[in-house]
């Protein structure tokens, strides 16, 4: 058996798995059914008002440090039993209806990014290439936390091939990983923590008390989905001709640990290789430099080709990604 108990893959035999591979085609094609969101909110964009509100009203200067810590950390556990009994709520829901399989699988595709991740990306390389660099900035400000003001072309070209390595992730993998291991419940509290991290993370100094704890809880979550990403990215560098496996995987293991993240150095060590440039290296975050080491030993100097190299890689890599599920549902169905 895949997994044991009543979430996950293993809960409900092959159909499950099937749901996934199913919900990774669909997203690829079409996306997040941004078109039913212009009707109503987006979960994720929902859920990151609330954490927004909460910041506001609970992460003020005038507390202390102890203060802030204790209050994220209550935060981060009260929103997590939100979702995980949402999800949990949702997980059986489906179960019990006739075609609830239909509400499993939007659930899926909602919370899925590839086809957006790879939309967004490739608007900063046509944005940079048609418009200029005021255009490029402004596009990759959408996919990026930095400040984008002083970035150069090359700075801009190197946060959009960082994002998608490190997105593949975050919005790919990790996803699958923690639905393959909890079901729905799992998976929409990853994408909650991983929310509340890129909010209220503690790369800034009004974040660095009260977002303690969901960026250590992401750090958690994302420790193995990471590793397995940049092996993933490694892999698909055998099937993207301009790219080298070999290097994708020297450099990732040299360099991950150079990241400031504990994780997310490994997909983008991995493309850094793959692609033979130099990515990370400082950067400015709300006015204050970070000054980050370089990961890969390449180029520096990436341009607009090499966003269309590293969304190759990552097309290819969600293939790989969807590949893994299918040997899933053929090894619980030989089970």
């Amino acid at each position: 058996m895949l997994a044991t108990g009543p979430l996950g893959i293993g809960g409900s035999g092959a159909n499950d798995a099937l749901i996934l591979l199913l919900a990774l085609f669909i997203e690829a094609i079409v996306g997040d059914l941004r078109i039913l969101f212009r009707v109503i909110p987006h979960p994720v964009a929902a859920f990151g008002r609330l954490v927004g509100a909460l910041d506001r009203r609970l992460n003020r200067e005038i507390r202390s440090e102890r203060n802030r810590i204790l209050r994220g950390a209550v935060v981060v556990i009260v929103l997590i039993l939100l979702v995980a009994s949402l999800g949990w709520a949702v997980h059986l829901f489906v179960r019990e209806v006739p075609f609830g399989e239909v509400l499993e699988l939007a659930v899926l595709v909602i919370l899925i990014a590839q086809r957006g991740l790879f939309d967004h990306v490739k608007r900063v390389g046509a944005a940079l290439r048609e418009d200029g660099i005021d255009a490029g900035r402004a596009a990759v400000g959408h996919i990026v936390g930095r400040d984008v003001k002083g970035l150069d072309e090359h700075g801009v070209c190197r946060a959009a091939i960082e994002s998608c390595a490190e997105n593949f992730n975050d919005g790919v993998l990790a996803p699958v990983f923690w639905y393959v291991l909890l079901g729905l419940p799992g998976l929409m509290m990853y994408k909650a923590v991983n929310t509340m991290d890129s909010m209220i993370g503690f790369t800034t100094p009004r974040h660095r008390a009260f977002g303690m704890a969901a960026a250590r809880l992401d750090d958690a979550l994302n420790f193995f989905p990471a590793r397995i990403s940049g092996h993933v990215i490694a892999l698909a560098a055998l099937f993207v001709p301009t790219a080298n496996a070999a290097r994708a995987v020297k450099v990732m293991w040299s360099d991950a640990g150079k990241h400031r993240s504990l994780n997310a150095g490994w997909p983008e060590g991995a493309m850094a290789g793959a692609l033979d440039l130099a990515l990370g290296g400082p950067r400015s975050y709300e006015g204050e430099v970070v000054p980050d080491p370089w990961i890969g030993g390449g180029r520096a100097r990436a341009n607009h080709r090499d966003i269309r190299r590293a969304l190759y890689m990552f097309t290819v890599a969600c293939l790989i990604n969807a590949g893994l599920v299918a040997g899933l549902i053929l090894l619980h169905l030989s089970a």
